[in-house]
C-alpha cells in the first residue's frame, strides 16, 4: 500500500497538523506495511485555556484526524472528581472504535490516574510495570503499561505507554528509564514505546533510552508548551530485530487547544518477512 501523509485543518475545532518530512523513504511492497503511532499527553482532557473544563471530544478529534493504529496516552483519569465518574481511556476508545488498556499509576481524587494504550488491533498480555522512585524524593509513582498487539498479518509486537517523573531533579527519571531498558532487554517481540519522558534530547535520560531503543526522530521538534513550543519531551521509539521497523516519517501535530502537550505521530514501516 502507499503511505499517504496529509495536512489537516479543521477550522471549527481549531485543529491544525503540519505535514512532516519523509525521513527514510520506504517503497511499500508486498513484504511491508506501515503503522501510524501516536504519543499524546492529554492532560486529563483539560484544555489549558479552560482550567475548569473537561473536553474529551477535543482529545478524540485530535486523535481521529491522525488515523493512528496505536496510541500511547498519558495523564488519563478514571472516575476522578475533577474529570467525572467515567473511564477516559474507555470513552476515547469507544468513540474511535479502538481497543484499549489503562495502566494505573496512582489513586487520585477518589479514582485512578495513569497511562493508556489504544489500538486498532487486538490486545493481549496487558501489564503494568511499576517504575522505581527514590522514596526520599517523594516523587509520584510512575508506570510503563504494555500490551501484545496482534497485527493484521498475524504477527505480534509489544507496545508500551509511559510517563516519567516530572520533578526538576533527574534522578527518578534516570532510574525509571534504566528499568525500562531492563524490561526491553528481556523482551523477545519487536517493541514500540511512546510517551512523555519529561527529558530533553541532550539529557542522560534520553541517552539511556537511545541505548535500548531507536527514536523516530533525531532532530526532534519541540512538544511543549503548545504556544511557541521550546522543549522536546515526548517521544516514540522502537527496539527490533534488524530490518523489522524503518522510520518513514515523524511529525509534531500543531494542536494547541486540547492539551498542554502537542501530540507526536510517527509512521513506521513494518517488514512482514
Amino acid at each position: 500500500m502507499k503511505q499517504l501523509l496529509f495536512c489537516f485543518m479543521i477550522g471549527a475545532a481549531g485543529l491544525v497538523a503540519s505535514c512532516s518530512k519523509i525521513i527514510n523513504p520506504v517503497s511499500a511492497t508486498n513484504a511491508s506495511a506501515s503503522l501510524r503511532v501516536m504519543a499524546y499527553n492529554i492532560h486529563h482532557a483539560n484544555p489549558p485555556s479552560r482550567s475548569d473544563s473537561i473536553d474529551l471530544e477535543a482529545i478524540v478529534n485530535t486523535i481521529r484526524v491522525q488515523h493512528p493504529d496505536l496510541v500511547a496516552l498519558q495523564e488519563v483519569d478514571v472516575n476522578t472528581k475533577r474529570s467525572g465518574k467515567f473511564n477516559q481511556a474507555e470513552e476515547i476508545a469507544k468513540k474511535l472504535d479502538m481497543h484499549y488498556y489503562f495502566g494505573k499509576a496512582i489513586d487520585h481524587q477518589g479514582g485512578d490516574y495513569g497511562v493508556a494504550i489504544l489500538s486498532k488491533f487486538p490486545l493481549s498480555e496487558t501489564a503494568v510495570h511499576r517504575l522505581p522512585t527514590k522514596s526520599e524524593t517523594k516523587g509520584e509513582p510512575r508506570v510503563l503499561a504494555t500490551a501484545r498487539v496482534r497485527l493484521p498479518d498475524g504477527t505480534f509486537i509489544r507496545f508500551g505507554s509511559t510517563h516519567l517523573d516530572a520533578q526538576k531533579a533527574p534522578e527518578n527519571r534516570q532510574l525509571q528509564v534504566e528499568e525500562i531498558g531492563r524490561i526491553a532487554a528481556v523482551e523477545n517481540l519487536p517493541f514500540i514505546i511512546a510517551g512523555d519522558f519529561n527529558a530533553t534530547p541532550e539529557t542522560d535520560i534520553v541517552a539511556t533510552l537511545d541505548k535500548h531503543f531507536t527514536r523516530t526522530c533525531q532532530l526532534c521538534e519541540p512538544t511543549i508548551p503548545v504556544i511557541n513550543p521550546t522543549k522536546t519531551i515526548d517521544y516514540i521509539a522502537f527496539k527490533h530485530p534488524v530490518g523489522k521497523f524503518t522510520v518513514v516519517s515523524h511529525q509534531v501535530i500543531g494542536e494547541k487547544y486540547a492539551s498542554d502537550h502537542l501530540p507526536v505521530v510517527a509512521v513506521v514501516a513494518v517488514s512482514l518477512r
